[in-house]
């Protein structure tokens, strides 16, 4: 076998060994087998130099053109993510999707949801067609055709796995396996493994037999997800809990604190989690939906704006406290019940956004004439919370990740800053002592602190960046270490 070595201008061709050669050979012919399974399955193409697309229209799949690009359906293994360079072409696999049930069980609900019906809201969640997804006993499975993707009704999945298995090409014939039981709780498999994969959901003790006498690949949670959540900001590993009647209030206080999130406010982080669960509780079972409380939220906004205005702070304080309750109940009602929805999504975090100005604003109307430095405190509170979030959007924008995020005392100061909730500490501090006009200049002054912090931060994280030291997120840094 010849190759060619490459210096400028000049080409020299030499021979390589046999050994390296077959080994090569070997390489070639794997790879152009994994490319044609991921064109089979609607991936397997590149994004080829615009050059070379406009005089090869389909270089993006023929193989010859980038041998050592197609990785096609290797996936990396933490994440199961498309690697870098890959395109998805005809969006995703058209696999048939079941939830297994046992119509001899009656099926327990978490959080006034059955498993199976909890199942099928994460699969659509995670992007699964609803007609695509089909429930009921083995039998059901046996008679259908092609490749599938086996989710067992009675385990709780944490909806990182779910997603991660939906992105699982079924050319990897995994099989899911509870750590603590090493139960078979998910599959997903190539048609031509379908049976040894359903054996197993009938007789576990075949499982030790896989890796030997099947082409299955049995894997574990950890082997699909990684700890770390980027969206709750929290290194929190994903769950797989069997459901047990006996074990309802474990199986939902688990889900209840993986919704929570990491790096939050101290009230929302050491005070609400306790009466939120609670109460959401009584709200997952009478069945109210997450907006309702969002709107509740809104009007509580409405009416704590309006006693400030009239000078009512304690009144005002009461409803505004019982808003920020509300806040935290609506988004972990929505995150357990699996009820989230766009225009959730755009109310609360809308409502969070907007209204703490003007609380300062309604605040500063309703003191008295005489109170001191009400001018500059105002005007220092309403100009700090604007520049304190244009500063966390320009770090968001510049290093693709949070400011609070970045190093464990950006963390920290998350819970302290001059956010809502630590400044209606300082407002209700001020309130008690009979001086509320104080609570307000406390703000400013703890607003003009929080300014300065962040300040620093990005201009330290530019420093960084200038320097060639790239950011990372330092629970993802420990991670890695």
């Amino acid at each position: 076998m010849k190759s060619e070595q490459c210096s400028g201008s000049t080409t020299t061709p030499f021979t390589l060994s046999e050994p390296i050669a077959h080994l090569l050979q070997n390489q070639l012919a794997g790879v152009k087998t994994l490319h044609q399974q991921g064109l089979a399955q609607g991936y397997g193409e590149v994004y080829p130099p615009h050059a070379l697309a406009r005089k090869h229209p389909n270089a993006a799949s023929v193989f010859e053109l980038h041998p050592f690009q197609y990785e096609s359906v290797l996936y990396d293994k933490t994440s199961l993510l498309q690697r870098k360079g890959m395109r998805k072409v005809t969006g995703r696999m058209k696999t048939a999707v079941w939830i297994l049930t046992n119509p001899d069980q009656p099926e327990v609900k978490i959080w006034g949801l059955p498993g199976s019906e909890r199942l099928r809201r994460v699969l659509i969640a995670v992007g699964t067609a609803a007609a695509q997804i089909g429930i009921g006993p083995l039998s059901g499975i046996q008679a259908r055709s092609g490749d599938v993707l086996i989710f067992r009704s009675d385990y709780v999945f944490d909806e990182r796995l779910v997603r991660a298995l939906v992105d699982t090409p079924a050319s990897d014939n995994s099989i899911l396996v509870a750590p603590a039981s090493q139960d078979v709780a998910a599959a997903s498999v190539e048609a031509g493994n379908c049976n040894e994969a359903l054996a197993l959901f009938t007789d576990p003790e075949s499982l030790e037999k896989v890796t030997f006498q099947t082409n299955l690949r049995v894997i574990t949670p950890t082997d699909l997800v990684l700890a770390y959540n980027a969206t709750l900001r929290k290194s929190d590993p994903p769950y797989l809990l069997p459901i047990q009647p006996e074990r309802i209030e474990e199986i939902e206080s688990r889900i209840f604190n993986a919704s929570y999130k990491g790096i939050t406010d101290l009230v929302t982080k050491w005070v609400w989690p306790r009466p939120a669960q609670a109460v959401v509780r009584v709200l997952a079972d009478a069945g109210v939906r997450p907006n309702t409380v969002t709107a509740l939220s809104w009007l509580l906004v409405i009416l704590a704006t309006w006693l400030f205005a009239y000078g009512y702070c304690a009144f005002g304080l009461a409803a505004a406290w019982l808003m920020t309750f509300l806040d935290t109940v609506d988004g972990k009602l929505a995150r357990v019940t699996l009820t989230s929805s766009k225009i959730g999504h755009v109310l609360d975090h809308g409502l969070d956004l907007v209204h703490p100005p003007f609380w300062y604003l309604a605040w500063a109307v309703g003191l008295p004439a005489g109170a001191v430095w009400l001018g500059p405190a105002i005007m220092i509170s309403l100009a700090g919370y604007i520049l304190g979030r244009l500063l966390e959007g320009v770090f968001m924008l510049a290093f693709k990740m949070e400011i609070h995020s970045w190093r464990p005392i950006d963390s920290f100061f998350r819970a302290i800053t001059a956010r809502r909730n630590p400044n209606l500490i300082l407002l209700s501090l001020g309130t008690l002592s009979g001086r509320p006009d104080w609570g307000l200049v406390f703000v400013a002054i703890w607003t003009l602190c929080s300014v300065a912090f962040h300040t620093v931060r990005l201009l330290q994280a530019c420093g960084q960046r200038w320097r060639g030291q790239p950011l990372q997120m330092w629970q993802e840094s420990e991670r890695a270490a």
